[in-house]
């Protein structure tokens, strides 16, 4: 049987070098921290530096840190529950509300902690300046934030559109202008349908903006990456931390490319606010109902 991640770290810490032995103390002292933090905040706490806890991660038989972090995390969901990897199967109400809620709050830490400012602001750039704007999404998850985003844009008056068949992606791609900007967005980022898509529009001219992982495929094609790294979900590919990492930064992009937009784009905020709720079907006030009968002219509620 292979010994688990923290039968690993008890076998190795009494003979580990001063600086490793710190960070395998803070792994066996708060493991579920370990899988919330980056690794660039474990440095920090073990006042080390990433390439020793690279090492560590080797003392420990994992060839790298994404692999380090996906054994401990499936070692972590043992006897929890199969929906979340936090949550035991016996835990109440209260608690399952507590950790679900403090995951969340450590995922949108350490999107800010993660997240390059001066690559977040070249994509709002690329963004407010562009005649066009396609988005491409892979799976579920990463369709629905490429029909949001899509959604957002085109409130603030962008042309834009949301692409989520990979053939349309391809047509997409090979139709988009010079100047036009792409935004990818997966979080494995290995599709090979979205990098041959990718891939096209590069030649074309395009930009291309991805929101993906560190270190995917998809980010050695992109332009400009959003790179955000979250810990492996045990029992979905792309777990809900990662939906809520990129909706976080959406809301981020969104924002930067409004501000660059300036009064155009509030103004037509504004009008669209207005005329929802003044016609729209989520407007607060409906009007009552009546049906009109045609015949004798009499109006009334149906029965």
């Amino acid at each position: 049987m292979t010994p688990r991640v923290l039968e690993k770290i008890a076998e190795i810490m009494d003979r580990a070098p001063t600086a490793r032995r710190t960070v395998l103390a803070l792994i066996l002292e708060d493991p579920q921290r370990v899988l919330d933090e980056t690794f660039e905040m474990l440095a920090r706490r073990a006042n080390s530096s990433v390439p020793t806890i690279m090492r560590t991660c080797r003392d420990l038989g994992y060839p790298g840190l994404r692999e380090f972090k996906l054994a401990l995390a499936q070692e972590l969901a043992v006897g929890g529950s199969p929906l979340n990897r936090r949550v035991r199967i016996d835990d109440g109400a209260v608690q399952v509300i507590a950790k679900v809620t403090r995951g969340a709050v450590a995922v949108i830490n350490n999107v800010q902690a993660q997240l390059d400012v001066k690559a977040v602001e070249a994509a709002a750039d690329a963004i407010a300046g562009s005649k066009r704007i396609d988005c491409y999404g892979v799976g579920v998850t990463s369709n629905f934030m490429a029909s949001d985003l899509q959604a957002r844009l085109y409130r603030m008056g962008l042309a834009t559109n949301s692409y989520l068949d990979p053939h349309l992606q391809l047509i997409s791609a090979a139709t988009i202008p010079p100047g036009g900007v792409v935004m990818a967005i997966t979080h494995v980022g290995g599709m090979p349908s979205l990098l041959e898509a990718v891939d096209v529009a590069r030649s074309q001219g395009a930009t291309v903006i991805a929101l993906t992982q560190p270190g995917s495929p998809l980010s050695s094609l992109a332009h400009i990456v959003l790179g955000v790294e979250v810990a492996p979900d045990p029992v979905m590919p792309v777990g809900p931390e990662a939906y809520l990492a990129h909706l976080a930064v959406i809301e981020i992009l969104t924002v930067l490319v409004a501000q660059r937009l300036g009064d155009k784009a509030v103004d037509r905020l504004v009008k669209i606010q207005h005329t929802l709720e003044t016609r729209g079907v989520d407007m607060q006030h409906h009007m009552k109902l009546d049906w009109g009968d045609a015949a004798n002219g009499t109006t009334g509620t149906p029965e």
